[in-house]
């Protein structure tokens, strides 16, 4: 398998037309032939999964599959088993008896976090058997948390079929701010892109436009640039889309062929760059089809106002939030993000984003937000332009495990760009700890773009057991040496491991994917052990 290139022509493609580079030149970095530590023991947790595959007669579907406490396990990195039983009036449960090729994405809607792969799925005893064919990582972006409690499946009403959406599906959709989308492709055989994705999607409720009946748009968001969904629509228009009904259990399968509108004019949400047009062939609807309930948790959320802002760099600026009713703030951990909602002007319904928490974790009496300005961003030119002391968001809860490890191991942080902010929140942490060696090392073009430099340099000055490395790839004119960077360059792995940390050191990153993914790729060849390599990607959200 050519690991270096996982993408077929369908994807390259949409790269391409997208403007996106050359993904597959870092890429590979990220997508394995098997499910590494950390994805075992997350799908392994889950009370369900959502599976993509195709029927007998080819139509492409998405379902969910729950079972019992435990009903996902392990038993090696390139193996899923499932000890479940898939209701006969599943679209895909003759398909999955027979063995089958199937996308699965596995969600934990409370912590925001997910991770996709792909494989061959078969029966075996009574359960599943899931062969792991690819799998990778996804951001938490458009994710809306939802904790879940098990519920009797019971005898929740007649199963329904049709080919058009009837008033109450469409109502359905209409309050829906959370979808999943299968597609699939087939080349070579043998090859490692073959098979079929499941994706999640989500925005504001009824971001899915109904167009009548028949006839879906799909907004489409920045992601990861992987573009494997859009990839396999243009290899092959099949999809299928699932709508869950998190208060009843119920399942709305849909089932079609889809086309890419690249240049979307008068669509419903400013923030889609395509729109994914879909011509409905089948609908399914099975009531109470899994044995979940899941709620949000509006009482968690809490009115922030700003309360303080600093330009930071050209392009970064703080933003210091104090709770409006002045109880103390919900501790964080360093490395933790704070999702937030906010109301744009003359916006249709409220823009979500999620934004590292880049201040000292202990700080009880404000949230510290650093926002890249991204060209063209309706979030962030909000916030640089129009959000002014005074001005009130709504957050949720920090959340997310790209945090500081609880142990005394040396720590080495590494980040590019604005990528420097979950960094920063873990030197504070780590200030309060004088027996842990920590090496922070950053990244920027030239010191206008370098945010926070007197901040980190005062910490490291005043904690021994911190310290520094700046890299600046291009610096201008005004940059000292010595004074306001260290390197002229930008980082690589033998910079990182001339840091010489030590065999039981833990590395943090935090940059563009393919920065990730050399430093990623590098460190594990030499020698250091995946469980001690933790990062997170960032990219142009908006």
């Amino acid at each position: 398998m050519n690991w270096a290139n996982p993408f077929h022509e369908g994807e390259l493609q949409a790269q391409a037309r997208a403007g996106v580079g050359n993904v597959a030149e870092w890429a590979g970095g990220f997508v394995r032939d098997y499910l590494p530590e950390q994805h075992r023991v997350f799908h392994s947790g889950l009370p369900f999964l959502v599976v993509s595959g195709a029927d007998a007669a080819g139509q492409v579907w998405i379902t969910a599959i729950d079972g019992a406490e435990g009903f996902v396990t392990s038993p090696d990195p390139r193996r899923l088993e499932l000890a479940t039983v898939v209701d006969p009036e599943d679209p895909l449960a003759e398909a999955f008896s027979q063995g089958t090729d199937i996308g699965v994405i596995g969600i934990e809607l409370a912590s925001r976090r997910r991770n996709r792969f792909s494989g061959v799925m078969h029966a075996r005893d009574a359960g599943y058997v899931i062969d792991i064919r690819q799998s990778f990582g996804n951001c938490p972006q458009y994710i809306h948390e939802r904790v879940w409690t098990r519920a009797p499946k019971g005898d929740a009403g007649a199963v329904l079929r049709s080919t058009a959406l009837a008033p109450e599906q469409i109502a359905l959709i209409g309050r829906s701010d959370t979808m999943f989308i299968g597609s699939g492709h087939q080349g070579q055989a043998g090859a490692a892109s073959n098979g079929f994705d499941a994706s999640h999607r989500g925005g504001a409720a009824g971001f899915v436009h109904v167009v009548d009946g028949t006839h879906l748009q799909i907004p489409d968001y920045a992601g990861n640039n992987f573009f494997n969904t859009i990839g396999n629509l243009l290899s092959d228009p099949r999809v299928g889309l699932l709508f869950v009904d998190f208060e009843t259990g119920g399942l709305l399968h849909v089932s079609g062929r889809a086309t890419i509108d690249w240049t979307p004019r008068g669509a419903q949400d400013p923030d889609a760059y395509r729109v994914i047009d879909v011509e409905i062939d089948a609908v399914l609807e099975r009531p109470g089809a899994v044995g979940l309930r899941w709620r949000k948790q509006a009482h968690l959320s809490r009115r922030l106002k700003l309360a303080r802002r600093e330009q930071e760099s050209k392009d970064i600026t703080s933003f210091y939030f104090a709770p409006v009713d002045g109880r103390p703030l919900t501790p964080f951990r360093a490395g933790q993000h704070l999702p937030v909602e906010l109301q744009i002007p003359g916006q249709v319904g409220t823009s979500k984003r999620s934004y590292s928490l880049s201040g000292a974790p202990d700080d009880r009496a404000h949230y510290r937000l650093s926002v890249k300005r991204e060209a063209g961003g309706l979030v962030s030119g909000f916030f640089h332009d129009k959000l002014h002391i005074g001005g009130v968001i709504e957050a949720q809860a920090p959340s997310g495990d790209f945090v500081v490890p609880n142990n005394d191991c040396p720590l080495v942080l590494v980040s590019a760009g604005v990528g420097l902010t979950p960094m920063i929140s873990a030197l504070y942490a780590n200030a309060q700890v004088p027996d842990r060696s920590v090496w922070y090392v950053h990244g920027a073009r030239s010191g206008a773009d370098y945010a926070m430099g007197k901040e980190v340099a005062q910490l490291v000055s005043d904690n021994p057991q911190l310290r520094k490395r700046i890299y600046f790839s291009q610096p201008e004119a005004g940059d000292v040496s010595g004074r306001d960077y260290d390197v002229a360059g930008r980082i690589t792995v033998d910079d990182v491991l001339k840091i010489n940390a030590g065999e039981n050191a833990h590395y943090m990153l935090c940059g563009p994917a393919g920065f990730l993914a050399d430093l990623r790729n590098g460190l594990e060849a030499a020698g250091v052990a995946e469980s001690r390599i933790h990062f997170e990607t960032f990219g142009p959200t908006g």
